[in-house]
C-alpha cells in the first residue's frame, strides 16, 4: 500500500531557506531595537487556560469564532494563543516583577481559525512589545515610536499611522451605549452581516470593512468628541509627543481595534503599498485594566503587535529588505576519505567562518559543483598530495584560476586575511 502524502494544514505554511533567513534577520533587527529601548525577551506558553483569552472580550470574533480550544487529557479547558498581549500580561500577574514600567518583547506564533488571506494565516507570527506599570502617555509615544522605527529601519516608506482614543474605561462604556443606540436607529441601513453585532458589541461595527456599513458609520458619533478631561489630556500629550519625534500620523475616529481591553490610545500602521483592504501591518494601544481582569492589581499597560508575514509582504511591495544571501565562506572538497573535510569544517566553524562540505564520497567534479552552488568565496581542496604534505589547496571560486597551497596549520589565518 502506498504511503500517505501529507501537506501543511490549511491556513499554515512552511518557511524554508532562504526565506527563513529573512525571518531571522527581521527578528534580529527587532530584538536589537527593543533591547536599545530597555525591553527584555519574554517567551510564554503556546497555550493557556481558556479564561486567559476570554478576558480579551467574550463578544470578540477571536473568542467566539476563531480560537483553537480543547479539553486536554487532564480535563483542563485550554486554548492555543490567538494574540500576544494576554499571555504576557498573565505572566506579569503571575510573577509580579518589581521594576516599573516592566518592558517585554516577544516573537511568537499565534493561532486563529479564520479564512486564510494574503499575509493572514491560521498560524501567523507576531513581533510585539508590552510595557506595564506606567500610565504616562509618553510611554504610549515610546511604544509607537519603536514600531515606527522598526518599519523605517526595514526601508518601508509608504506607511500611514492612524491614532484614536477610547478614553477611560468609563468613557468607553458610555460611548458604547451611545453608539449602540445610534446604530440601532439605523439597523436596517447596515450590511445584514453586521446587524447582530450591534447588540453584542456595537464598537465592533466600526471595524467592519463592508462598504454598506462603512457608509453608515462614517457619520457615527466619535469617541474623541466624548472624552473626559483626563482622557483628552492624555490623548493630546500623545499627539504632542508624536509631533515632537517627527512621526506623522492622523486621527481615525473609527479606529477602535478589535479587542475589548483597549483604553485611551489606540493606533494602527497601514502599508499603502498593499492594495487589499487588509493592509494593516501592526497596531496596538493602551489597556489599563487587563492585569486586574487577569487577577492582578490594577496596572496600566500599553503595547503593540505586528505580523511578520504582513511586514514582509509590505517589504516585497516596496522592494526593500530582501532575503539575505544564503551562502558559506568556504567549501571543503575532500577527495581522500572525508576525514579531512570533517576536521577542517569543524575547525573553520569554531574559528567563526561559515564552512560546508560534501558527503557520500562524491567525485572531485561533483564536489566542485556543490562548492559553486554553495556561494562560497573559496574552496579548500584536499587530495592525496595535499594530505601527504599536510597542506591544502585554496582555490578562488569566482574565477577558478587563483589558487595556492597552504599548510593546514596556517589555514585559518590565511582565510581570515583573504576573506
Amino acid at each position: 500500500m502506498a504511503s500517505p502524502s501529507f501537506s501543511a494544514p490549511k491556513g499554515t505554511r512552511d518557511v524554508l531557506p532562504a526565506e527563513s533567513g529573512r525571518w531571522a534577520a527581521l527578528i534580529a533587527r527587532f530584538a536589537t531595537l527593543a533591547d536599545r529601548a530597555g525591553y527584555g525577551l519574554v517567551v510564554s506558553p503556546m497555550f493557556e487556560d481558556l479564561d486567559v483569552f476570554r478576558r480579551v472580550g467574550d463578544a470578540t470574533d477571536i473568542v467566539t469564532k476563531e480560537m483553537y480550544d480543547f479539553v486536554d487529557k487532564g480535563g483542563r479547558h485550554v486554548a492555543l494563543r490567538p494574540e500576544g498581549t494576554a499571555s504576557v500580561v498573565r505572566a506579569y500577574v503571575q510573577h509580579r516583577p518589581t521594576d516599573h514600567p516592566w518592558k517585554a518583547w516577544y516573537a511568537a506564533p499565534n493561532f486563529r481559525y479564520e479564512r486564510p488571506q494574503a499575509g493572514r494565516y491560521r498560524q501567523h507570527h507576531q513581533l510585539g512589545v508590552e510595557a506595564l506599570g506606567s500610565a504616562d502617555p509618553d510611554l504610549d509615544v515610546e511604544v509607537i515610536a519603536l514600531q515606527a522605527e522598526l518599519y523605517r529601519s526595514l526601508g518601508l516608506t509608504r506607511v500611514d499611522l492612524l491614532v484614536n482614543s477610547m478614553g477611560t474605561p468609563a468613557d468607553r462604556a458610555a460611548y458604547a451605549r451611545a453608539l449602540g443606540a445610534w446604530l440601532t436607529d439605523r439597523i436596517d441601513d447596515l450590511d445584514p452581516a453586521d446587524r447582530a453585532t450591534v447588540e453584542v458589541n456595537p464598537m465592533r461595527v466600526l471595524d467592519s470593512k463592508r462598504e454598506q456599513t462603512r457608509a453608515v458609520t462614517a457619520g457615527a458619533p466619535r469617541t474623541i468628541d466624548s472624552l473626559s478631561a483626563e482622557a483628552r489630556a492624555h490623548f493630546e500629550r500623545v499627539q504632542e509627543g508624536l509631533r515632537d519625534l517627527g512621526i506623522d500620523h492622523r486621527i481615525e475616529p473609527r479606529l477602535v481595534r478589535g479587542l475589548d481591553y483597549y483604553t485611551h490610545t489606540t493606533f494602527e500602521f497601514q502599508a499603502l503599498a498593499l492594495e487589499s483592504a487588509q493592509n494593516a501591518i501592526g497596531g496596538g494601544g493602551r489597556y489599563d485594566g487587563l492585569a486586574e481582569a487577569l487577577g492582578g492589581p490594577a496596572t496600566p499597560g500599553v503595547g503593540f503587535g505586528s505580523g511578520i508575514e504582513r511586514i514582509l509582504l509590505a517589504c516585497d511591495a516596496e522592494g526593500v529588505f530582501p532575503a539575505p544571501e544564503h551562502r558559506v565562506d568556504v567549501f571543503v572538497v575532500d577527495v581522500v576519505d572525508g576525514t579531512h573535510a570533517r576536521r577542517l569544517t569543524d575547525e573553520l566553524r569554531r574559528a567563526g567562518l561559515r564552512a560546508d562540505r560534501a558527503f557520500d564520497g562524491r567525485s572531485m567534479k561533483s564536489q566542485m559543483k556543490s562548492a559553486d552552488r554553495s556561494g562560497a568565496v573559496v574552496a579548500v581542496i584536499v587530495g592525496d598530495d595535499e594530505a601527504a604534505a599536510g597542506e591544502v589547496t585554496v582555490r578562488e571560486l569566482r574565477d577558478g584560476t587563483d589558487q595556492q597551497r597552504v599548510p593546514v596549520g596556517e589555514l585559518v589565518d590565511h582565510l581570515r586575511k583573504r576573506l
